[in-house]
């Protein structure tokens, strides 16, 4: 019986990196081969082939990069030798990467997503642990036609689901409303559940121009304006509550809405989804009203990553809002 195969292609991140004496920090420093060869007895779960693609820190990730690094996966996945992928990434903007391949790529065998809250300099680097239990989730037969996938301190999560928590803590990556879908036990994926409703969106392009924009009490119209006057495609607005926005704020998505940019709005809460509940002056249902589009439980990083690939393909706002809203209201 042959061996799987499993191809791990390397991005960066904290798993790469050592820290240098001279800076009293962290940089990149490790090899992709130097990662693997701290991956004990991983040779017994499957043949690992090395895709070098970037050694870059998470915040150096650009939807550019995401956009190239989408093509890689998808040239390396469509070959009949391989059984999954595993990629290292930096924690920092991991989930936007994992979001964006999510949409981008349409396959059924393993994606998964890793990486480290430790660098290699550190007491307990739990690079090796993690970049085990990915490589035991794109072998694991278990693992087909669940999208892309994140494998961190043993636990499996949806890309579609999965938010960074916290800053260093090693079990960072949470789904908040439902959990992990799974677990890695004894080398062993076990699988709780899965995700219901699972959509792509195909592209080979990137519209990035998208902004994102946080309201806090007593905010005004201004960022919303200054983002339309620098040519802004799309703006996300993580909105307060259920939705809601100061009223202040409602003259520029007015704006921006009779310009034909698409807003969408989100929540700046962790958990629950935006609704129009509310009637009063910048409540959700007036949002609605005036050509807002409503962006269910995603969080606004991931919003915004669905809103540029949603330009790609239409500039037409109604599309756009089926997009976002089919998923919730259909």
């Amino acid at each position: 019986m042959n061996k799987k195969k499993v191809a791990a292609i390397f991005t960066g991140g904290t798993i790469s990196m050592k820290v240098d004496k001279r800076l009293s920090a962290a940089i990149p420093a490790m090899s992709s081969e130097e990662i693997m060869s701290m991956v004990t007895n991983i040779d017994k779960i499957a043949e690992i082939e090395i895709v070098p693609f970037a050694r870059i820190p998470g915040p150096h990730m650009t939807p550019e990069l995401m956009l190239e690094l989408s093509n890689v996966v998808k040239s390396t996945i469509a070959r009949n030798d391989i059984c999954g992928v595993i990629i290292t990434h930096g924690t920092d903007s991991l989930e936007e990467t994992a979001f964006f391949l999510d949409l981008n790529i349409e396959s059924e065998k393993p994606v998964i997503i890793v990486g480290s809250m430790r660098n290699a300099s550190e007491l307990g680097y739990d690079g090796p642990s993690n970049l085990s239990a990915a490589i035991c989730t794109a072998a694991s037969d278990q693992a087909a036609n669940k999208g892309v996938l994140v494998v961190m301190n043993n636990e499996v999560n949806s890309a579609k689901e999965v938010t960074k928590t916290h800053t260093m803590s090693l079990d960072t990556f949470k789904s908040f409303s439902f959990g992990p879908l799974g677990i890695v036990d004894n080398d062993e994926v076990i699988f709780y559940r899965d995700i219901t409703t699972h959509n792509h969106i195909l592209t080979d392009h990137i519209v990035s121009s998208v902004d994102l924009i946080k309201s806090v009490a007593g905010m005004d119209s201004r960022m919303i304006d200054f983002c339309i006057s620098e040519g802004s495609k799309g703006i996300i607005i993580e909105a307060m509550g259920r939705g809601n926005i100061p009223p202040l704020m409602i003259d520029g998505i007015k704006n921006a809405v009779a310009k034909n940019i698409p807003v969408v709005i989100v929540s700046r809460c962790p958990m629950g989804r935006v609704l129009g509940s509310y009637g009063y002056e910048g409540g959700g249902k007036m949002l609605q009203d005036i050509g807002a589009i409503f962006g269910g439980d995603l969080n606004g990083q991931k919003a915004r990553i669905k809103l540029m690939l949603a330009l790609s393909v239409t500039q037409d706002v109604n599309e756009i809002k089926e997009i976002f809203e089919s998923e919730y209201y259909r």
